[in-house]
C-alpha cells in the first residue's frame, strides 16, 4: 500500500510539474505580480501625494489645489492620461513631474531649479514622485489620449521618435534595441513594443510604478533615466526636453491603452 501511494503521489507531482513547465516566464511573472497587487506599496505614496496636494506648504504657505494640470485649476481626474501636453503659461510642452514642479514654484514658492537638482527619492523630489503617483492613480482605468493639436506637441512627438531610435554609447544602443519590435525579451522579462500601442497597462501606461527589486517608487522620468543608464549615456537633467519628448512619443503611441499606474514592477 505504501509503495502504491508513493507511486500515485509521484505521478501527480509529475503531472503538476508538467503543467507548471508549460507556463511561460511572462505568465509566471504576471502571477507573481497579481499575488502582490493587493498590497502594492504604491498605495502609501498615493496617500502621501494626496496629502501633499492639499497641504499648505512652502514659502507662500499654499496648497496645490489651484494647480492646472491641463484640464483646469484643481482638476486631477483624467489629467495624467493627457500628459505631456502644451501649456501656454510656460510656452512649452511639459510632462506630469515638470508641471508639478512648476505649480510648486508658482503657487507655493519653492525653487524649481533646486528641486530639479535634488536626487530622486530625496527631499522635495521625493514629494514630486509622491504627487505624481497620486495624480496618476486618479486616472487609473482611463485611456491615454495625448493631445497633438498644438504645433509644439507634434514637434515633441517627432523629436521623441528620433531619440527613441537614436543609437549611441559604448554599446551602440537605442531605446528601440529593446522596445522596437515584437517578441523580444531580456532574461525572463518580455519587452513590449513601444512603437505602437502595446496594450493596457504596459509600457508607458504602467508608470509611476513600485519596484519590488529595490523597494523604491519610480516615476516616469526616473524610468527613462534608467534606459539612458543602460545605453551608457549621461542622465538628462530633470525636466529636460529630451525626457518630455520621449514621454510624448511613448504616450501618443499608447493612445487607447488603459492606465494601471501606479503599477507594480519587479
Amino acid at each position: 500500500m505504501r509503495i502504491s501511494h508513493l507511486l500515485a503521489a509521484a505521478a501527480c507531482a509529475a503531472i503538476a510539474g508538467g503543467a507548471l513547465a508549460q507556463k511561460s516566464a511572462s505568465e509566471a511573472i504576471d502571477e507573481y505580480r497579481a499575488m502582490l497587487a493587493d498590497g502594492n506599496p504604491a498605495e502609501l505614496f498615493e496617500a502621501k501625494g494626496e496629502a501633499l496636494w492639499k497641504q499648505k506648504r512652502g514659502p507662500k504657505n499654499a496648497s496645490l489645489q489651484a494647480c492646472d494640470l491641463g484640464k483646469g485649476p484643481g482638476v486631477v481626474k483624467g489629467a495624467f492620461v493627457e500628459l505631456p501636453r502644451w501649456f501656454a503659461d510656460v510656452g512649452n510642452v511639459q510632462d506630469l513631474e515638470t508641471r508639478l514642479v512648476t505649480c510648486m514654484e508658482r503657487l507655493q514658492g519653492f525653487n524649481a531649479a533646486e528641486i530639479g537638482e535634488t536626487p530622486f527619492g530625496r527631499g522635495e523630489m521625493a514629494n514630486v514622485t509622491a504627487l505624481a503617483t497620486w495624480v496618476a492613480a486618479e486616472s487609473k482605468g482611463l485611456q491615454f489620449d495625448l493631445p497633438q493639436a498644438h504645433a509644439q506637441e507634434k514637434t515633441f512627438y517627432e523629436a521623441g521618435k528620433r531619440i527613441f531610435f537614436m543609437r549611441g554609447g559604448t554599446h551602440d544602443f537605442s531605446c528601440a534595441s529593446c522596445h522596437g519590435e515584437d517578441g523580444k525579451r531580456i532574461r525572463l522579462q518580455d519587452l513590449p513594443n513601444l512603437t505602437k500601442n502595446p496594450g493596457d497597462g504596459v509600457g508607458f501606461a504602467a508608470w509611476p510604478a513600485y519596484r519590488v527589486s529595490n523597494g523604491q517608487m519610480w516615476s516616469m522620468q526616473l524610468r527613462l533615466n534608467d534606459c539612458y543608464r543602460q545605453q551608457r549615456f549621461p542622465f538628462p537633467e530633470f525636466g529636460s526636453d529630451a525626457l518630455t519628448a520621449l514621454s510624448t512619443y511613448l504616450g501618443v503611441n499608447a493612445k487607447g491603452a488603459k492606465s494601471v499606474a501606479p503599477a507594480l514592477k519587479r
